[in-house]
């Protein structure tokens, strides 16, 4: 009697074990489920006005915003190398405003660090332009007279901190830079040796502004850059200007069949040596600079925009018609086709914008005063409200939900 009873036991037990592990499984499985359907906890959307000095700070998570004032209206905005701050570019009013996430990643958690604000560190130069953040710092170029300023993200908030000038000897031009690993920046020169607004070479400076390595190839015209680290990939209508950082030089032809066509917009990915290239007359295209290659990603005169995820891992593309698309940056494979939004004509003054996540796209609405959040798994779209006329938009803050 007492060996069945104890058989009793043992078989309830393990039937109740077996209930434990299903339920565990269906746990895990609608654990990730929402996880997938939620933005990361730490994230968060800057979007900047094109009329008002109106900023709206917004959590994807709950879909709220809060909103703070700029110094002027219409601004271009970017994140800093860490995660934690944005740059406020006022190119017209000659002003570089910094904003504070309050997020800071310590590795496999965030910590929260009081709470959004804008930071001390202010820059004042003559048409800042084209910004980058590398090795702690905030660069811009600045077209109005061909310097570098420098502001460093530990002194965002040091009460009177400013961004500091680094003179190369160059002449006012529509120019750009890329920071190297070892410190030295690459940067454009305009010396007229070919006629055009354009600069035409690049040269390797250090944070003096003394020349490290001179400029060694001349082109018809350079626009737009990236780097990652040891390469700095330039934009040039003579052929994609690939700058070392031991000051080697080198062009990789553009495809066959390019004609006139070059890429004005060069993005970083998170693979080493690997590009991405974009012309509106052509479309989208992986540059190996190792291996010399140009691979088309997606090709379409028809793009309105094309960006990199926050990650570098992904790239998203909208077009005029709505469509949206999304190809993986290492495989180079469409992950996602879909209409999205409503389509905008191309000679519109102020189109939607996009940035994307790991998990989601987001998308301004410039005519109803919205932020679409698109979820990247289901398309599912939500709307959360911004101000007036959205302008411009950047993400920051860190792909983690993880506290201290």
């Amino acid at each position: 009697m007492k060996n069945k009873f104890q058989k009793l036991l043992f078989l309830f037990a393990l039937s109740a074990f077996a209930v434990s592990c299903s339920n565990d499984d269906d746990h895990d499985h609608d654990h990730h489920d929402d996880e997938t359907s939620q933005e990361y906890k730490y994230l968060r959307v800057l979007v900047s006005d094109e009329k008002t000095t109106e900023l709206s700070f917004i959590n994807p998570v709950d879909g709220t915003a809060s909103f703070f004032n700029a110094k002027f209206p219409k601004s271009a905005l970017y994140t800093t190398e860490s995660g934690r701050f944005a740059a406020i570019i006022h190119r017209d009013d000659n002003t570089v405003e910094t904003f504070d996430s309050g997020f800071e990643f310590h590795g496999d958690h965030v910590d929260t660090k009081g709470t959004p604000k804008f930071g001390a560190l202010t820059g004042t130069s003559l048409s800042p332009t084209h910004f980058k953040s590398k090795k702690g710092e905030l660069l811009t170029f600045n077209d109005g007279d061909g310097t570098l300023s420098v502001g460093k993200e530990s002194e965002i908030h040091s009460i009177g901190a400013t961004f500091k000038t680094i003179s190369a000897g160059l002449t006012a031009h529509h120019g750009a830079m890329a920071t190297f690993s070892n410190g030295t920046y690459a940067i454009t020169v305009k010396d007229n040796s070919i006629a055009g607004t354009l600069p035409e070479k690049v040269k390797i400076i250090d944070n003096t502004g003394a020349t490290v390595h001179a400029a060694k190839l001349a082109t018809q015209g350079i626009h737009g850059n990236a780097t990652d680290g040891t390469y700095a990939v330039f934009g040039s209508a003579s052929g994609i200007l690939v700058v070392e950082s031991n000051g080697d030089q080198k062009l990789i032809p553009h495809p066959e069949g390019f004609g006139t066509a070059w890429f004005g917009s060069i993005l970083e990915t998170a693979y080493p040596g690997k590009f991405i290239g974009y012309t509106a007359a052509k479309g989208a295209f992986l540059i190996d600079v190792v291996n010399e290659t140009v691979t088309p990603v997606f090709e379409s005169t028809k793009i309105m925009q094309c960006k990199v995820s926050y990650s570098h891992k992904k790239l998203g593309i909208l077009l005029h018609s709505g469509e949206f698309r999304l190809f993986d940056l290492n495989s180079l494979q469409a992950e996602k086709t879909a209409n999205i939004i409503s389509a905008t004509a191309e000679d519109s003054t102020q189109k939607p914008q996009l940035e994307l996540t790991e998990r989601f796209a987001y998308i301004t609405s410039p005519i109803t005063g919205e932020l679409l959040k698109v979820n990247l798994s289901s398309l599912a779209t939500t709307k959360i409200k911004t101000s007036a006329t959205p302008y411009r938009i950047t993400i920051f803050g860190h792909e983690n939900s993880s506290g201290h």
